[in-house]
């Protein structure tokens, strides 16, 4: 397996990647108390059975390929063939660096891809003196926040009202560079 900086995405780059989403057992269960002009949030691992499938239509390549015209991104190539990504953009106005997407073939999923794509966003911050790296994702995405806290991110902060379905709440996640 191979790493190296991502080039522009062809329309169908993930067309044939298989399952696009994750299914789970368990979510992290938000809830919210608001007394006497303060707030206080919740976050509790609760069983529940949850599934999530999502395409990458062309519209979304197109606005992935804006990002990786700025040169921070990263693919995984087998034999030359694109098996995974880490979309990434440099935020200067607060000196952070941006996981905007990571995707793996289903058929390569679970063989340390994910980890090294991650290792080389880390590199890439450093590299650009950023003081965090972000990201964003459900509380219901319970592999991909396991995933994430055994790469040393913790959960900072949380948005209620991000999605439309009201099942789900945006955790954000940041891992501080040293």
């Amino acid at each position: 397996m191979e790493i190296k900086k991502l080039q522009k995405l062809a329309v169908n780059s993930s067309l044939n990647w298989g399952h696009n989403g994750y299914t789970t057992d368990r979510i992290y269960s938000v809830s919210s108390i608001e007394y006497a002009g303060s707030f206080e949030f919740t976050i509790r691992e609760k069983s529940l059975s949850y599934t999530k499938v999502w395409e990458t239509g062309s519209e979304d390549i197109d606005e992935l390929n804006l990002l990786i015209e700025k040169g921070q991104s990263f693919g995984a190539y087998h034999k030359d063939e694109l098996v995974g990504w880490i979309i990434c953009e440099q935020r200067t106005w607060n000196n952070s660096f941006y996981i905007e997407n990571i995707l793996i073939d289903e058929k390569y999923r679970r063989q340390g891809i994910g980890i090294m794509l991650i290792k080389n966003a880390i590199k890439e911050a450093r590299r650009l003196n950023c003081r965090v790296i972000e990201l964003e994702t459900q509380n219901t995405n319970y592999p991909a926040i396991q995933f994430y806290r055994r790469m040393g991110f913790n959960i900072t902060g949380l948005n209620t009202r991000l999605y439309e379905n009201s099942e789900e709440i945006a955790l954000f996640m940041t891992l501080d560079i040293e």
